[in-house]
């Protein structure tokens, strides 16, 4: 018998999506599947994969290494990680990439790899919508900071495709202030002087961004596509730190007290920062399938920002100072590529040039005692003028021959830097470096189920501007700030070695690798006066990085899922930094561990549980403390799956925990300082989400190229 068609009126299948796919030098996680992220940012998404964490003080690390380079849909983007994944909302990330051992088409830049962010589209012919609306509930702890915190958002996305043309445009907005307090104790010591100065007091963020992306790709023939991108943001943090001083000054030969007094800073630091840029694409395939790709992207960004702090005593405004800057930017990235299959595998070729010029005025002032108005401090004013420029070519090769998948290539690198900095005269640097990248990768397919890998590759981590700016900034009370103009760029080897099992319910992964760094980058303290420290960026001389990154996910039953991922390393820092006669070297061991289950209550309701766990850290002068961030999540769908509330419980900590809170320490034989940074705990979020259609296909909406490093 067979079954006339009309009266089949759908199929419907179940199943369980994989949850992550272990490739020759990635790993790619579906975004989706950390519900805690629903509502928030790129970031809260790739913190929960093995190889990245975020700590208390928001950084990203990757292994281990604060950089990485960032991809939007594999288009490089040469920003600050933080900044680029805070203004993309989590509701539009489809994958993550994590690339450990890229191969030479890859720009080099990032020393701990690749996170490449793969976002969604809409129906593969039509209209599609999607809208997300985020809020907060009151906080269950503000510190008694001085404003009741904000927490809401919106984003959404709408594409339509028809037969050559495809559309696509999204918007966002996203205001997620902090509440926080911080608790620190310092001392320095000059000459038989010790100045101790313990502080207490609040330290909270308010934050908000808001962008739109526009995006249309042109198809006239099966052999040509066309496409264009907008992308215009702005983004706005105000930091307050409202300190209360304990400043005691003791004689060491005595420990006699020698002075005493009580002091409050105010500290507001602003920064923002406005984006436009835009981008364009075409590609052409040939007759023999091989393909030619054109692209341009071109970007301005108007980043400015100011410092006010006072120093008050009693009544009396003791100290008042302001820092200003404006620091515009232009950017440039044009590169050709060619791709075509050769013997067995596919030979891919291309040439590469990207530009970044900025302009920055940095003015601070300072208002005394009975003064009407500022004075400018020329010693700590200027300009600085600084132009980066980067000529590359690559060649790679890669096959598939029976069990065995192999990847090999080598990238030539001309980089040239040249800075102006005008401060009571002009000086002016310049470095020009010729470099080799090469890479290889294999991975070998012992049956169906188990595979190995192997991976190395040559990385650089380059200097930003911020780093080589060496006007002082005093950035607040107890620091002055500055970078160092002659800072050289890091160089890393990696090599990596693993094992892949797949299995019916999930997959399991184990991964060994190991950095050598050259000419690390390190942020260091040294006393600048008896309350004042002075914190610069400078080399050190090595640092090396070995260890095991294990990630497994597996589903238990059919409605339990659980997922795992941990990175355990050993991280050793040595060298001679600043006028310290003795060499430096901190070395200990550091893990991390994101967790993730899963429970399925019911076809349209589900309960997550999700970890983040960072150990104490070893840094060249000190050492950071450990760093929890419980979290917990309910999820409700209906009307067939298009409406999706979300209740979110962040941080958990009910006083028990100790979460969301971290400790800086740094030392040296004259000074001492650790910081307590404790952050708002046990947040509560709801989340609503409504898709008109399915969004399943990827959208390139560009992202920010230059200007979001160096906010």
């Amino acid at each position: 018998m067979q079954i006339n068609q009309r009266f089949l009126n759908e199929v419907k299948i179940t199943g369980q999506q994989v949850q992550n796919i272990n490739k020759i030098d990635k790993q790619v996680y579906k975004a989706d599947q950390f519900v805690i992220a629903k509502g928030g940012t790129a970031i809260d998404v790739i913190k929960n994969t093995p190889s990245v964490v975020v700590d208390g003080q928001g950084e990203i690390t990757m292994r281990g290494s604060k950089g990485f380079l960032v991809l939007i849909n594999g288009k490089p983007v040469q920003t600050d990680a933080q900044t680029i994944l805070s203004q993309l909302p989590a509701n539009v990330v489809e994958d993550i990439e994590l690339i450990t051992a890229p191969s030479a088409k890859y720009d080099p830049d990032g020393k701990g790899g690749i996170i490449n962010i793969i976002t969604k589209k809409g129906a593969d012919d039509g209209l599609a919508f999607a809208v997300n609306a985020q809020g907060g509930l009151p906080s269950t702890k503000n510190f008694a900071n001085k404003e009741a915190q904000q927490r809401y958002g919106a984003d959404a996305t709408l594409s339509f495709r028809k037969d050559r043309w495809d559309l696509s445009a999204s918007a966002n907005y996203l205001r997620n202030d902090n509440a926080g307090f911080r608790d620190g104790d310092v001392y320095t010591i000059i000459g038989e002087k010790k100045t101790s100065f313990p502080s207490k007091g609040e330290r909270s963020f308010d934050k908000y961004n808001y962008g739109g992306r526009f995006n249309v790709a042109y198809t006239p023939s099966k052999n040509n596509l066309f496409s264009a991108g907008f992308f215009a943001s702005h983004k706005f943090q105000d930091r307050l730190a409202d300190i209360y001083y304990d400043n005691v000054n003791t004689q060491i030969s005595t420990g006699q007290t020698i002075g005493e007094k009580q002091y409050f800073n105010s500290n507001l630091q602003n920064k923002q920062g406005d984006f436009i840029l835009g981008n364009l694409d075409y590609t052409h395939i040939f007759a023999n399938k091989s393909s030619l790709s054109f692209s341009v992207l071109y970007e301005y960004a108007k980043l400015y920002g100011s410092t006010k702090n006072q120093n008050i005593e009693v009544t009396d405004t003791i100290q008042n100072t302001l820092s200003t800057y404006k620091n515009p930017l232009n950017g440039f990235r044009g590169k050709i590529d060619y791709v075509i299959n050769l013997g067995s595998g596919k030979l891919e070729t291309g040439y590469q040039y990207r530009r970044d010029q900025q302009n920055g005025e940095f003015i601070y002032s300072v208002k005394e005692i009975g003064d009407a108005n500022f004075a400018i401090i020329p010693e700590f004013t200027g300009d600085v003028k600084a132009i980066n420029q980067i000529h590359s070519v690559y060649t790679q090769y890669s096959g598939k021959a029976n069990r065995i998948e192999y990847s090999g290539g080598l990238r030539f690198e001309h980089a040239t830097r040249d800075l102006e900095v005008i401060s009571g005269g002009s000086n002016t640097y310049q470095l020009s470096l010729d470099n080799l990248f090469p890479s290889a990768n294999i991975l070998y397919s012992l049956d169906n189920n188990w595979k190995l890998k192997s991976g190395v590759s040559r990385r650089v981590q380059r200097t930003n501007n911020f780093e080589l700016n060496p006007i002082p900034e005093r950035e607040h009370s107890e620091t002055l700030e500055r970078g160092d103009a002659n800072l050289l760029p890091e160089f890393i080897y990696l090599a990596e070695i693993g094992i892949i099992k797949n299995y019916n319910k999930g997959s399991f992964f184990t991964t060994v690798y190991y950095q050598d760094i050259k000419n690390p980058i390190q942020r260091v303290n040294s006393v600048y006066a008896d309350t004042i420290l002075n914190r610069v960026f400078t080399n050190a001389e090595k640092a090396r990085r070995l260890g095991v990154e294990i990630g497994s996910n597996y589903g238990l039953t059919d409605w339990v899922q659980v997922y795992l991922g941990t990175n355990i390393y050993k991280s050793t820092i040595n060298g001679v930094i600043l006028n310290y006669q003795n060499n430096l070297k901190n070395s200990d061991w550091v893990y991390s561990v994101n967790a993730n289950t899963n429970f399925k209550a019911s076809s349209t309701f589900s309960i997550q549980a999700n970890l983040n766990y960072l150990s104490n850290r070893p840094t060249v002068q000190g050492e950071d403390s450990r760093f929890l961030s419980p979290n917990l999540s309910l999820k409700k769908q209906f009307l067939n799956g298009r409406l999706t509330a979300v209740c979110q419980w962040q941080n958990i900590d009910l006083g028990l925990l100790n979460s969301n809170e971290q400790r800086i320490t740094t030392y040296g034989p004259d000074f001492y300082t650790t910081t307590n940074y404790i952050y708002e705990k046990d947040v509560l979020m709801l989340n609503f989400s409504f898709n008109l259609n399915n969004v399943v296909r990827k959208i390139k909406l560009p992202g920010s190229e230059f200007g979001e490093r160096e906010f």
